[in-house]
């Protein structure tokens, strides 16, 4: 089973791209962060005539995630559980073909210090409470999505200039290797220990054709999860294309 992730920055300006890479990629999953639309006007029939059931959590303008699936969608659960007061659509999953899969948009945190990272922190948290339930439940799990976290010197071409940002702060640092020393692995690590695997590039000041970009997409797998990994892959091409989003997609081979 195939299982990506991928923030569209954005699923009006970003449809043609994402139907694009559906019919070549031939994901049996996809995660979508930052689809920046509420529920009603996600254009699902689009993506529904490609073979795909569709599941959102939306929100008006900003963040917001979708589960894409060629399986049926079966038991989900929108926002993240430990704060009903939290309004941000940021949290989506679903068990889909035996697998627990979540979906989730990770706040950025900038600027700091201030409530933004505070938030970040405090959803962190509330991350790590999940993870653990998770994993008790002994079921294979994804936790998938734009994590906006730099794991390592070497997921930045220049890692310099995030020195003091919140994706390479370390409280947010410590917050996610915490989540990770539960017993998740780093699928792309876990395979691939080279550099130069980037998932985000800035539009701003030529970023992508000086190849200045950053790794902070990731999917973290359960032990369950971990041993069926087969191949984990960044779909770098798709930065290239024409009105491209700033992420790429990135995806993992279960053998399901």
């Amino acid at each position: 089973m195939k299982i990506a992730s991928f923030n569209i920055n954005g699923i009006k300006a970003r449809l043609p791209r994402l139907t694009e890479w559906l019919q070549e990629s031939n994901v049996d999953v996809a995660l979508l962060q930052e689809i920046k639309s509420i529920d009603e006007n996600f254009p699902r029939e689009a993506i529904e005539d490609l073979g795909y059931n569709v599941v959102t959590h939306g929100q008006k303008g900003f963040n917001g995630v979708a589960i894409l699936s060629k399986f049926p969608i079966e038991d989900v659960v929108r926002g993240l559980p430990g704060d009903e007061s939290d309004e941000q659509a940021r949290w989506i999953e679903a068990t889909i073909n035996t697998v627990r899969i979540c979906g989730l948009y990770l706040p950025n945190g900038n600027p700091l210090p201030g409530p933004k990272f505070d938030y970040k922190l405090a959803w962190m948290q509330r991350l790590h409470t999940r993870a653990k339930a998770l994993l008790e439940s002994e079921d294979m799990v994804v936790m998938a999505g734009d994590y906006n976290i730099i794991p390592q010197p070497e997921d930045a071409h220049n890692i310099s200039q995030w020195e003091g940002d919140a994706l390479y702060h370390p409280e947010s640092l410590s917050a996610f290797r915490k989540v990770l020393n539960l017993g998740y692995t780093d699928a792309l690590r876990a395979l691939n220990p080279a550099p130069l695997t980037y998932t985000f590039w800035d539009f701003q000041a030529g970023a992508w054709n000086r190849n200045n970009g950053i790794r902070i997409d990731h999917h973290l797998l359960s032990p369950q999860a971990a041993d069926r990994l087969k191949a984990c892959e960044i779909d770098r091409h798709m930065r290239g294309r024409e009105k491209p989003s700033d992420h790429v997609p990135i995806w993992i081979e279960l053998d399901v």
